[in-house]
């Protein structure tokens, strides 16, 4: 069951050498609470709008998990310019890009999710110069 779409916007504002006050900013929407089947795949959706053109160059997107027990926060996936999973722990071979970066979409599908994937995914996405205005969204997943 999908939840709401959450959306938050910050805006920095940057005064420029023509005296004119520039607007800069970044917003990040994805589901709400997700809920999974053990032993299915699932899309965690990460969609974002920005005020700058997208340059597959300096894009760059993280998603990173806490656990709801106790333990450190993961990272899942890293993309700048290509997608580079983790290579080791939880999500080893479990994690596959998703999205179309110049299509806004940073999406990613967890594989085969299992009981040790309960808890908060956060996807954060920086596209320079909106690089101070970005916010991670969060997700709960439960199995």
């Amino acid at each position: 069951m999908m939840g709401l779409v959450c959306a938050h916007l910050m805006v920095t504002l940057f005064l420029s050498s023509s005296g004119w006050l520039c607007v800069v900013g970044m917003r990040v929407s994805t589901a709400g609470d997700v809920q999974a089947v053990n032993g299915t795949d699932c899309r965690l959706r990460c969609t974002f709008m920005t005020s700058a053109p997208v340059r597959l160059s300096s894009l760059t997107v993280s998603w990173s998990f806490r656990p709801f027990s106790p333990g450190p926060e993961e990272t899942v996936l890293y993309y700048h310019g290509k997608p580079v999973p983790n290579h080791e722990g939880r999500f080893k071979g479990k994690v596959e890009w998703a999205g179309d970066a110049g299509g806004r979409d940073a999406s990613i599908v967890l594989r085969k999710v299992s009981f040790q994937f309960n808890g908060t995914f956060s996807c954060q996405v920086w596209n320079t110069p909106d690089v101070h205005g970005n916010v991670g969204q969060l997700l709960s997943l439960r199995l």
